[in-house]
């Protein structure tokens, strides 16, 4: 069983990454969290992975945090939530947001993830509150942390709109960093208005 992988990074999607460990590349299945963490191709990355194993295929799913496989193995744990729409889960919503929404049974914040219907985001409300509520007992999130986590959030936000605008992620996400250092105003808006500026 492979539970972690360190390497060269060959190849990088939003989806899908391949790391060159000793000669052998191996292809991983990653969620939007952890492709904003990437380093530049052909730098070394070190990922936790969870190993998938079906009849005819082995598949590897990737994660730049310890937090990230956890909540990745809670979702997976709910009935009728396979890997791939468990990594669907992780892209579509923050990990500290997605841990606050199970914590609180908060159905409507994960149906609002797209791909989860009202049956699916039930199911992870109630089959995973209490281990929700156990993993951010454990984490501290104090309203400090919170705020910070909140930022990163939306600054990943701000670098995937940029992304979708054209630019690279190589591009996009070094001009979020100065526009937030840039403007005191620290909203989605006004840090793409300022990335896009200094792109200009």
């Amino acid at each position: 069983m492979i539970a972690l992988l360190n390497g060269k990074l060959l190849t990088k999607t939003t989806q899908t990454i391949v790391v060159d460990v000793a000669g052998v590349g191996f292809e991983v299945f990653i969620p939007l969290s952890t492709f904003y963490a990437l380093p530049e191709l052909h730098d070394r990355v070190t990922l936790r992975i969870y190993t998938h194993i079906r009849t005819d295929t082995l598949t590897l799913f990737g994660f730049h945090t310890a937090l990230e496989k956890r909540l990745f193995l809670m979702l997976i744990s709910v009935s009728g939530i396979g890997p791939k729409l468990g990594l669907n889960v992780l892209s579509g919503i923050g990990p500290q947001d997605l841990l606050q929404a199970m914590a609180g049974s908060d159905a409507a914040r994960l149906q609002a993830i797209p791909g989860v219907g009202k049956k699916t985001a039930e199911r992870i409300a109630l089959e995973l509150k209490d281990r929700a509520s156990k993993a951010l007992g454990d984490l501290d999130l104090t309203p400090d942390r919170l705020i910070e986590a909140e930022d990163k959030h939306m600054m990943e936000d701000a670098v995937s709109a940029l992304t979708n605008l054209g630019y690279t992620p190589k591009a996009a996400k070094p001009a979020i960093e100065k526009a937030r250092i840039k403007t005191g105003e620290m909203t989605l808006e006004a840090l793409i208005r300022e990335a896009l500026k200094l792109l200009a």
